[in-house]
């Protein structure tokens, strides 16, 4: 069993290489972590006593008065996990729940109670928070958070004041928000009140101990998101993933991002604000993403020759279409080589994933930065790389129907297809878990050693299926496999060289993708065994 410090290591190593990167971006525009406020809350959480898990978290949140939530702005999954939270808590039905915001100016409270009494528009409601004036974040996820508290609270209220920009008023507008809570508790005495609060005001001696020093009575809770201290040290657990950490008796860190994600957003805002528009820049994030993941598999970018390594990967960058609109994508897909059927996949792919890779164009489709699935279709197209592009397996797919009607050697280039189709899914999966580790393993994980045997059976019926369930079959079995080997590699079985000799194989090929199969899965097998066998043996 890998020891904890391997642990930590091995999860977090891609992630870290992309990290300085971002960072060092971030660093050049954005000077503000350097200011003793920011350090104060940086230094202020480095370990936890105790992992949490979901039943407990909410627990521990049933039992404040004030729930101060920290918010990252520009990670969406901060403001959608404030919902679900004061959803759950409101759903608890034992005590009536109300909103407080730093995103609303309390000068507008008179703006937020039309909106509330239905009487505005979303767009007005907008425009006259002077939003994304003011604030300039992403829209859609704060105000699905108005909507869940208007659905489920009782109150909804904004708490910030000027200066905003002015980090030497910093403290005022803690103390200000504080009085407004004093005020806010006295008008609902009964009420849990929960707070979203930008993460630096939430270190003991900022927000919280300007509550605490006005309602020392009050039991307060903190509830940080993401914190990398916090999240680097929990890399280290022997749990697969987890949910969240109790820091002391009134403070806890919930996961529901990587340090990497939260950094590429960030990153896309600072992007978006300095060219003034609407349309963030995704290509150096995606760069980054193959960057990182090139470098943990100790793939040179400048090599000359191929072999053990891609020849001039740098010159094969996919080309990246995005921040585009729907129209605008689809007069791009439009102007390439392709059916209806596969526009219509790419265009279904980017509504439900955000982006889309495709190899026979060597193009990077994105419209929304999710880091899961950009991350594996990053790993997508590393693995073509290393392949050698351009390729085309168009019709991969295209061989699926009833296997009567294929003589014995197209069977055999049918099956070689779908092996094929199987370990691409297997090594985008494990890319995207090395990137971004708390992607949950396959549902059908746990459910016992895979055999090859048991493919080859899946194999057969995929050539009985229509395209969709052929698909499909092949992205099950892909998905399994990719889990099994971030599993093996966690535990220092199978290194970087290996890995990288996944990505450079040549799948399509006669017989390669079939014998690649049989030999992971046996290499897998004899892993699994070696952690079942008795200690004497």
């Amino acid at each position: 069993m890998a020891s904890t410090a391997n642990l930590r290591l091995r999860r977090s190593a891609a992630q870290l290489t992309a990290l300085a990167g971002v960072e060092r971006e971030i660093r050049a525009q954005d000077s503000h972590n350097r200011r003793k406020y920011l350090k104060e809350f940086n230094h202020s959480f480095q370990n936890y006593k105790s992992l949490l898990d979901g039943p407990q978290l909410h627990d521990v949140v049933r039992g404040a008065d004030i729930v101060l939530i920290g918010d990252y702005h520009a990670l969406p999954a901060s403001q959608k996990f404030a919902a679900s939270l004061l959803e759950q808590r409101a759903l608890a039905g034992d005590r009536p729940v109300v909103l407080g915001l730093e995103t609303i100016f309390a000068r507008d409270q008179h703006i937020v109670d039309e909106w509330w009494r239905r009487e505005i528009e979303e767009a007005e409601f907008r425009q006259r928070i002077r939003f994304d004036l003011d604030w300039g974040y992403d829209w859609a996820p704060f105000y699905e958070l108005l909507l869940s508290a208007r659905d489920h609270a009782e109150a909804l209220y904004g708490l910030d004041c000027m200066p905003r920009e002015d980090l030497r008023k910093i403290g005022a507008r803690d103390r200000h928000a504080a009085l407004k809570l004093a005020e806010i508790r006295q008008r609902h005495p009964e009420a849990a009140i929960f707070v979203l609060f930008g993460e630096s005001h939430l270190a003991p001696k900022h927000l919280p101990g300007e509550l605490r020093a006005l309602m020392p009575d009050a039991k307060i809770l903190t509830v940080l998101q993401n914190i990398d201290a916090l999240y680097w040290r929990a890399a280290g657990e022997r749990t697969d993933s987890v949910e969240a950490v109790r820091v002391n008796d009134d403070v806890v860190c919930v996961f529901n991002a990587t340090p990497l994600e939260k950094y590429e957003s960030y990153r896309l805002c600072l992007d978006q604000w300095s060219r003034c528009d609407n349309a963030p820049d995704f290509a150096p994030t995606i760069y980054n993403l193959v960057d990182s993941l090139a470098s943990f598999l100790e793939i040179n970018r400048y090599s000359p020759h191929n072999g053990t390594q891609p020849k001039f990967l740098v010159d094969m960058l996919p080309e990246i279409c995005g921040g585009a609109s729907d129209a605008m994508l689809r007069r791009l897909l439009s102007r390439k080589q392709m059916d209806e059927a596969e526009r219509k996949a790419i265009l279904s792919r980017l509504e439900q994933c955000g982006s889309a890779y495709v190899a026979e164009q060597n193009a990077f489709y994105i419209r929304e930065f999710q880091m899961m699935h950009a991350a594996e279709d990053a790993a997508r197209f590393l693995h073509h790389a290393c392949q050698g592009l351009p390729q085309s397996h168009s019709d991969e797919s295209s061989t699926a129907h009833d296997d009567l009607s294929l003589n014995h050697g197209d069977r055999l280039r049918a099956l070689d297809r779908f092996y094929a189709r199987v370990m691409e899914h297997a090594i985008a999966y494990f890319g995207s878990r090395v990137l971004y580790p708390s992607r949950p393993a396959p549902a059908d994980a746990s459910s016992g050693l895979i055999s090859f045997a048991a493919l080859s059976k899946a194999a057969q019926s995929a050539l009985k299926s229509d395209a969709v369930k052929y698909e499909a079959a092949a992205q099950e079995w892909g998905f399994r496999i990719g889990s099994q080997i971030y599993e093996a590699y966690l535990a220092g079985k199978i290194a970087p060289a290996g890995l990288r000799r996944l990505f450079l194989a040549h799948l399509y090929e006669p017989g390669v993708a079939r014998k690649m199969c049989a030999a992971v899965i046996g290499r897998l097998r004899s892993f699994a065994r070696s952690l079942t066998r008795p200690a004497h043996a």
